[in-house]
């Protein structure tokens, strides 16, 4: 932490700040999520630092309340997605044989259809829920995850002290999670940051087209879809949380470029 790159520092900084915001936002923002305060798109003021939104809602309370959809729902998928995508994937590393030529070409077949178009078919026949929402993004993006693992995992799989794990009759658990996944986190850690970007942009687009998070809650592609309007009269409504979505999409990026290369510094240093 001493020798922070300052892009590092930089990403750090917004990350933190996002999260802190989505986390505390019962407590800093200044008026209810659905609460009506003023006119249609007011300009910014010292009542509205950010003006209102197209019904006359505050709008940083919006970004903060929408902010904390967001960021949970991409987080609870991207956790799902890496706990399900890195053992299936790892499972077929170590298996091989049927085990791996079937989880394979299962993941083929989900990845051989964009994922938008899987999870708008899926959600325009089941409830749309929070709930619902983390289960269709985890499930479409582990197959990222699975492809990454597979590929780590094999590599990692014929190395002696793998061998030798085997040789002692360890059982299939303790070669996936004490031999093959800590020399596996490199690569994971930076696909895990990436991941998380994918996951902000996936439920914002979703939102954006109707079938994302619900009305009365809020995220940022909703709001851009509720003020879109405003841009041809030259109201930055919902520029604005376009503009957080881009922010938070870099700072996460540096930090996980930071995470890698301290991760991969420190094991060559062992290495030697």
């Amino acid at each position: 932490m001493t020798r922070l790159p300052i892009s590092a520092l930089i990403g750090l900084a917004f990350t933190t700040a996002y999260f802190a915001a989505a986390l505390f936002a019962p407590l800093i923002a200044p008026y209810g999520l659905a609460e009506v305060v003023g006119d249609s798109w007011e300009p910014a003021s010292s009542q509205f630092w950010l003006g209102t939104d197209s019904i006359g809602r505050d709008l940083l309370s919006r970004m903060i309340w929408g902010g904390r959809t967001t960021i949970f729902v991409a987080t609870c998928a991207t956790i799902l997605a890496f706990g399900l995508g890195s053992v299936l994937g790892f499972l077929a590393a170590v298996c091989g044989g049927w085990v791996d030529q079937v989880l394979s070409r299962l993941v083929d077949l989900m990845m051989s259809i964009p994922a938008l178009i899987s999870a708008l078919v899926v959600l325009s026949v089941m409830e749309v829920t929070l709930t619902t929402l983390i289960l269709v993004m985890g499930i479409l993006e582990s197959t990222r995850v699975f492809r990454l693992a597979r590929a780590v995992a094999v590599d990692i799989a014929v190395m002696d002290y793998v061998e030798a794990a085997r040789l002692r009759g360890e059982k299939l658990g303790w070669i996936i999670f004490r031999e093959i996944l800590p020399n596996a986190l490199s690569p994971l850690v930076a696909e895990m940051g990436l991941r998380f970007i994918f996951a902000v942009l996936f439920i914002s687009t979703l939102s954006f087209l109707g079938l994302g998070v619900q009305p009365p809650m809020a995220d940022w592609g909703g709001i851009v879809k509720e003020n879109k309007e405003g841009i041809v009269y030259g109201i930055p409504a919902a520029l604005i949380p376009a503009f957080a979505i881009a922010t938070l999409a870099i700072s996460v990026n540096l930090v996980a470029d930071w995470v890698l290369n301290r991760t991969s510094s420190l094991k060559g240093g062992r290495g030697a």
